[in-house]
């Protein structure tokens, strides 16, 4: 079987439906007792420039689930970033494992090891894309919704971050409408919103970007934020702040979407400025769902890029 990496959500275009609807079964399965040891002897890298919660421990629990074993690698672990290069460094590792998934800074980074990796690269974060978790946040809407084709999904923040980029293409790619309400500086990269449109001609996708908070979540589905500083940009937090008032979502806004319109946040949440606690904790949102679908949308993609085969 030929290597298959997914470093951006166009490497799922034509089985993202297929990988949601496996970590739905996966979890179903687990949680009636059963095993889901399908990469038994199976060994996962995982390689953090960047720290996260939710992104190692439902990586590491997600491949222990499935039978296999995971190795935790810090910056201070490796030599890779300390005079080794990313070349040699994905030489070497990809002797000793099966699979990696890297959390990087920056994308150029995240292909170059790719590219000199003999065995599936995974996504795990960079500063272009966020692909797990739009795969993580797709699962979790159709177990809601018991669709994704026809909804409509708007995204209210900052549009030109990893977040937004991933959902322009994920929503398109399964049919849903997407929507993303952001200040004309921050608006989603070009290539981004044309790749969504070009996509959405095919599946029905509409695809807009707009900077007018009023009235844009009327109609929607399904309400989706970030925070407003990511990793890297804390030194323009007090600018971000004020350039963002406005851009919040709260009972008023949620107010405005359609009835049963669900809240989404891939967390951590910075309470009182995307978001109120009010919403993020309230009866409307799957944010801890959408958090433990992490390790089982993780597991589908493992499954899937390793060649493992889902038995009932």
């Amino acid at each position: 079987m030929a290597k298959r990496d997914l470093l951006g959500m166009l490497d799922l275009k034509d089985d993202l439906n297929e990988i949601i609807d496996l970590g739905i079964k996966l979890k179903t399965r687990s949680k009636s007792g059963k095993k889901v040891e399908y990469a038994k002897g199976k060994n996962l890298l995982m390689i953090f420039e960047k720290p996260s919660t939710r992104t190692r421990v439902s990586f590491e629990v997600g491949m222990s689930r499935l039978g296999g074993h995971a190795v935790f690698l810090s910056p201070k672990d490796i030599q890779m970033g300390r005079g080794e290069s990313i070349e040699d460094t994905a030489k070497v590792i990809s002797r000793y494992g099966d699979i990696i998934m890297y959390r990087a800074f920056k994308w150029q980074d995240m292909e170059e090891l790719a590219k000199h990796s003999q065995v599936p690269v995974i996504n795990g974060l960079d500063n272009r894309e966020h692909p797990c978790q739009i795969v993580t946040d797709l699962m979790a809407i159709k177990e809601h919704k018991g669709k994704l084709k026809g909804l409509s999904f708007a995204y209210f923040g900052d549009g030109n971050n990893n977040m937004a980029h991933s959902y322009l293409l994920g929503c398109a790619i399964v049919g849903m409408n997407v929507k993303i309400v952001s200040p004309v500086k921050y608006q989603p990269d070009a290539y981004f919103v044309e790749k969504a449109k070009e996509i959405g001609k095919k599946t029905g996708a509409k695809v807009e970007v707009t900077d007018k908070v009023a009235g844009a979540a009327k109609g929607m589905d399904i309400l989706a934020t970030d925070t407003w500083v990511s990793m890297g940009d804390e030194a323009e937090k007090a600018v971000r702040v004020q350039e963002f008032q406005g851009y919040t979502i709260d009972g008023k806004v949620m107010k405005e979407a359609n009835k049963g319109a669900l809240f989404i946040h891939c967390l951590p949440a910075y309470y009182g400025y995307e978001v109120t606690k009010e919403v993020a904790h309230g009866p409307q949102s799957i944010i801890f769902d959408e958090a433990e679908n992490r390790m089982w949308a993780q597991m589908a993609i493992m499954m899937k890029l390793l060649g493992c085969k889902f038995k009932a």
